[in-house]
């Protein structure tokens, strides 16, 4: 699990942990014995390719997709080549009534995380077929150290929290300087009991424009948005 040396030195701390060094254990067995999402060297694609000077915008999910295929170290993300699963789809939906795009043609949000969007799950690992597997594993304590330290290090961040599960991590942010955005899921179970609607994208930019930040290109069709 190769994670940048500019996240290594943000959690050195965490990393020191005897909890820590456990998980690391439990995480080399399971892959060496059973089929685990994501790959091993995407483990932590989310922090590498995020840089976390460039950090503007943290989407919580839950634990990676444990479909063959799919997970791709980005919480929602797939890869191209892959059908986009019903979360995705609706943040897509609403992603084009928000600020106007055109509907992705995949599921990769490989643009977004260049761009400082850092799409993290709270657990970063799972077995196939078997969802929540790789619960208090110790990721929990990990993920949730990763957003406390964001939240004190950095301001103006933009924080998204979609669903109950993300929204418990908001006791970790400092509301004071950094803005959270709260919606249900976006899984077809909820999407319509208010994610739709919530406008997240545009607010985001709002904000970041406000704090004098670039704002993100959400669009992943290479045209402009409106914002």
């Amino acid at each position: 699990m190769n994670l940048a040396t500019d996240w290594s030195h943000l959690l050195k701390e965490e990393l020191q942990k005897d909890s820590f060094l456990q998980l690391t254990t439990f995480i080399k067995d399971a892959y060496t014995h059973k089929t685990i999402y994501p790959k091993y060297d995407d483990i932590f694609r989310a922090f590498n390719l995020v840089k976390v000077e460039d950090v503007k915008v943290i989407i919580i999910g839950q634990d990676p997709y444990h479909g063959p295929n799919q997970a791709n170290g980005l919480a929602f993300s797939v890869y191209a080549g892959v059908k986009t699963p019903p979360s995705l789809r609706n943040i897509y939906k609403e992603l084009v009534t928000d600020i106007g795009c055109t509907l992705p043609e995949n599921g990769d949000l490989t643009l977004w995380a260049k761009q400082g969007v850092f799409l993290i799950n709270s657990v970063l690992t799972v077995e196939q077929a078997k969802p929540n597997s790789h619960q208090k594993k110790g990721w929990e304590e990990f993920t949730n150290a990763v957003i406390e330290r964001l939240s004190r290090e950095k301001e103006n961040l933009v924080f998204i929290l979609w669903g109950g599960p993300s929204q418990k991590k908001e006791i970790l942010i400092d509301t004071d300087k950094h803005l959270v955005l709260k919606a249900p899921h976006p899984s077809p179970l909820s999407a319509y009991r208010g994610f739709f609607g919530s406008k997240p994208f545009s607010k985001t930019n709002v904000y970041l424009k406000k704090h004098s930040k670039e704002s993100i290109q959400w669009c992943l069709d290479n045209k402009s948005s409106l914002f």
